[in-house]
């Protein structure tokens, strides 16, 4: 807690640094729309009226917190109270088997908290490939973690002062220390008076936007986790530049961002992935060829003793080009680069097997899955 305290404090004084650095002024308070192009300020002193030709809504997401789930900031915790926890507890269970609730459950598992995952859906992550899961869900059985899939949360009751008993629909129970709900987030929306500009928001507070990422009204554009999927710091940067080089005729930037989006997933092990899955290949009836390598096969897994780890590529059998690259194992986040350069370029399977990798890195583990999957045409 204290690393994490101490970690978000250097960003933002970087942050800030570079706002000062660039001629931005930084105004502290809870803003709301007066009309399109006027916006009241709250601060804690006083307030104030701010115009813009541009405005950028970028207000980002808090946790959902359903009124029949029972917070109490003692027993049962959202995925930002979570972080104030005063103790590790013994037993948590964890609402939703989302990435964020896989991610709470393998840092509690690490910690040696006996850790119950109880997800409606009747598999992890279904938006990530199948044999990647499936080996995650292999070690999160392996570090005691119990998962509950198919289960529906019916109600959750706070019995004793170290107990809480979540109800399932199948009739059975979830008995935990602690309670963490992870079900989903919405957009901080609410208070932007948006009916003032005639824009409004879905049932999660999320808004839609363009391709430029403008809104129904031209001049206010919005990004990050407020315009929903992908929802990731990474694009939402991304989104943020785009915006603004478009607003400001800068650099018209319209090419699609969700093509070749890298998804990192800081479960233990790491998943990271981009492209297309083997489900969705083989539901587009595309043409697909799988190219393996276990990190236990490159020196640098038996050097660091992930000898577990893997690292999948995906690639048309007729011009070998590259369609998707899936690893889990250390490292997986940053790995996932090589191929998203690859891909970008629209590159060939051949890329890998024509090129050196420093020895021993856990990179040459692409050589050795390109030469796989090349032995299997």
């Amino acid at each position: 807690m204290h690393r994490k305290t101490d970690v978000i404090k250097k960003q933002m004084e970087i942050i800030i640094d570079q706002f000062s650095r660039n001629n931005i002024e930084i105004i502290y308070g809870e803003a709301s729309f007066i009309d399109e192009h006027r916006l009241a300020v709250k601060g804690a002193t006083a307030a104030e009226e701010l115009y813009g030709e541009v405005i950028i809504i970028a207000t980002g997401t808090r946790p959902l917190r359903p009124k029949e789930v029972p917070f109490d900031e003692s027993h049962i915790y959202d995925t930002d109270t979570i972080l104030k926890i005063d103790n590790i507890p013994s037993t948590i269970a964890i609402i939703g088997g989302g990435v964020i609730g896989c991610e709470y459950a393998c840092v509690f598992a690490s910690l040696g908290v006996k850790v119950d995952l109880v997800e409606k859906k009747s598999r992890l992550l279904p938006f990530a490939d199948e044999e990647i899961v499936n080996s995650l869900i292999y070690w999160m059985r392996h570090s005691g973690i119990t998962l509950r899939l198919s289960e529906e949360v019916v109600r959750i009751v706070v019995e004793k002062e170290d107990r809480v008993v979540t109800h399932l629909k199948s009739g059975k129970q979830a008995v935990s220390e602690k309670l963490l709900y992870t079900m989903g987030r919405v957009g901080n929306t609410d208070m932007l008076n948006l009916g003032a500009i005639g824009l409004s928001q879905d049932k999660r507070g999320s808004l839609k936007v363009n391709e430029n990422y403008q809104t129904a009204v031209p001049h206010i554009y919005a990004v990050g986790d407020v315009i929903g999927f992908p929802a990731l710091a990474s694009t939402s940067m991304e989104q943020g530049r785009r915006a603004v080089c478009n607003a400001f005729h800068r650099e018209q930037i319209t090419c699609e961002l969700v093509h070749y989006l890298p998804f990192a997933i800081y479960t233990i092990p790491e998943i990271s992935m981009i492209g297309e899955t083997e489900e969705g290949l083989t539901a587009k009836a595309i043409p697909y060829e799988v190219g393996c390598a276990l990190f236990q096969e490159v020196a640098k897994g038996q050097i660091t003793g992930d000898i577990y780890g893997m690292l999948k590529l995906l690639f048309h059998r007729e011009d070998r080009r590259l369609l998707g690259v899936h690893i889990i194992g250390e490292r997986a986040s940053e790995l996932i680069h090589i191929g998203q350069a690859v891909m970008s370029f629209g590159g060939t399977i051949d890329y890998f097997k024509d090129t050196v990798f420093n020895y021993p890195t856990l990179s040459d583990a692409y050589k050795v899955a390109a030469l796989n999957g090349l032995n299997k045409l």
